[in-house]
């Protein structure tokens, strides 16, 4: 299924205007831990982990060291001019990782963006469907220099915040289980209609995870690429971190990583403590009682106004 995501100002204006309401009688976390060197501990229990909502310690009544709960991964992939070299990469990679992420009751979209953004292939299980949608990955530039200059006025260049938003606001805020947003660019954003953090906070009202693919073209930019900040702190902010593409990863190896750790992770639920704004983000740290481990979890959540 293809079809042209709405991303006129009227419908993002419309969705930002929404409420999404999060129950918060039950609020579930899923986390990842990592050693100094990088490797996923996988054999920790409740009593190892700490939760604090607002400064406030949490008691832990739901721990489980692997979720069986449904996965929801969005496939954002950028086809700006910077990207065109390496899209035909990007369609083998992507069918590959979700050949092997994908499990049947999990489901997955595909959305490219350049200077607009295209829904590929609608959520399916189907192997089959999302390797046609990948297959229609192309290159969508605007007339012009490499990018549009951010001086341009409304000019619409690369637009990875509205692509983010969208994917979370319309695609999954309404699904349940485990949801992730893999998002593979070179970091760039023209012309988005949302910023930065309206896109960071559309995930974290989806609940959604953000693992960021760093992936430049040398040929383009050599390996130094452009910066990732952005990218960072949409991973951080959501419980994900950034992968780079470089000469000792290539993005299989980074699918692969990718792969570990959601299938890694500890699904970690409390009942909130203590008094909160209704309606307001809450904010949430997660800590292991190895200070020598590293947490990955999101760092909040925006609570329901009723």
């Amino acid at each position: 299924m293809r079809g042209s995501l709405l991303i006129a100002a009227a419908s993002l204006a419309f969705a930002q205007e929404a409420t999404i309401k999060v129950d918060v009688d039950v609020v579930s976390v899923y986390a990842s831990v990592r050693d100094k060197r990088g490797a996923y501990i996988k054999d920790l229990s409740k009593d190892d982990f700490t939760v604090m909502e607002d400064g406030k310690k949490q008691e832990i009544r739901y721990f489980s060291r692997e979720s069986d709960l449904p996965l929801t991964i969005g496939l954002l992939v950028d086809v700006s001019r910077s990207q065109e070299g390496l899209i035909e990469v990007e369609k083998r990679a992507g069918a590959q990782f979700f050949q092997q992420v994908l499990r049947p009751k999990d489901a997955a979209f595909v959305i490219s963006f350049g200077s607009e953004a295209e829904l590929l292939q609608d959520l399916t299980s189907s192997q089959r469907l999302l390797a046609k949608g990948l297959d229609g990955l192309r290159l969508n530039a605007s007339v012009g220099g490499l990018h549009p200059s951010p001086t341009g006025a409304k000019q619409r260049g690369t637009i990875m915040y509205d692509a983010v938003y969208l994917a979370a606001a319309e695609k999954l805020k309404d699904e349940v289980g485990r949801k992730v947003i893999v998002l593979i660019t070179d970091g760039m954003d023209f012309g988005s209609r949302v910023s930065l953090q309206e896109a960071i906070t559309a995930a974290h009202k989806s609940d959604a995870i953000i693992y960021s693919v760093y992936y430049v073209d040398p040929r383009v930019y050599g390996w130094g690429g452009y910066s990732d900040s952005d990218l960072k702190k949409m991973s951080e902010e959501t419980g994900g971190r950034v992968f780079r593409v470089d000469r000792k990863n290539d993005l299989e190896d980074i699918f692969r990583q990718i792969q570990e750790e959601v299938r890694s992770q500890y699904a970690i639920g409390y009942n909130p403590a203590g008094q909160s704004t209704p309606g307001g983000f809450r904010k949430i740290e997660i800590k292991t009682s190895n200070k020598e481990l590293k947490v990955l979890a999101r760092k909040g959540y925006y609570a329901s106004k009723n």
